[in-house]
């Protein structure tokens, strides 16, 4: 029987995405959705590394099994880094992916296409079931369109626009975007411990 990974978290977008960047493992990823009795990790670091570790180490425990956990924020250079940590939570604690793109909109109204320098930056946390962790980090740079555009993807993706690409995230097909995204970009750092889990 194949030795279980959890991807740790309840986003069947999120965990859509990470199934489709990792190649064939001899692993069988599960999510915590299939696991009635969890519950979602308090997200209160004050770093993407925080929250991915927290993530990780709450599924591991519970699940017995190794863990995969991101975290992402997106850090505009006109906002001073910010929604950066809060970026799931920048429109308020149970914001929706449109909520938070009105809000990200509005903070840069009038600001010109010059200055809406942008990036997405992921970090990968793999944990055992005795607490060993690994770490990497994924970094995709880009701008922030004046409106959204695409519906593939989800969150901020129909805002950022990668660079060199005249086209959102979210107007991507999925083939495209999983080969150049942060995630994708942290998830290849793991790769060689993940082949190795069987």
């Amino acid at each position: 029987m194949k030795k279980s990974l959890i991807i740790a978290t309840f986003n069947a977008h999120k965990a859509g995405e990470i199934r489709a960047i990792l190649p064939s493992l001899p692993l069988r990823l599960r999510t915590l959705a299939e696991f009635p009795e969890a519950a979602p990790a308090a997200e209160d670091g004050v770093t993407l590394e925080e929250n991915a570790v927290k993530k990780a180490s709450a599924a591991a425990r519970f699940t017995g099994s190794w863990a995969l956990a991101d975290d992402t924020g997106l850090e505009v250079d006109a906002l001073g880094g910010a929604p950066g940590v809060r970026s799931a939570r920048y429109a308020g604690e149970n914001a929706s992916g449109a909520d938070n793109n009105a809000r990200l909109l509005g903070e840069l109204a009038g600001v010109p296409d010059a200055r809406r320098s942008a990036r997405f930056a992921t970090v990968m946390a793999l944990v055992s079931p005795s607490g060993e962790i690994a770490l990497s980090r994924g970094v995709l740079e880009g701008r922030i369109t004046l409106a959204p555009r695409g519906v593939n993807g989800f969150g901020y993706d129909p805002l950022f626009e990668p660079e060199g690409s005249a086209l959102t995230l979210a107007e991507l097909p999925d083939a495209k975007k999983n080969v150049l995204s942060h995630r994708a970009r942290a998830l290849a750092g793991l790769l060689p411990l993940l082949q190795k889990l069987r």
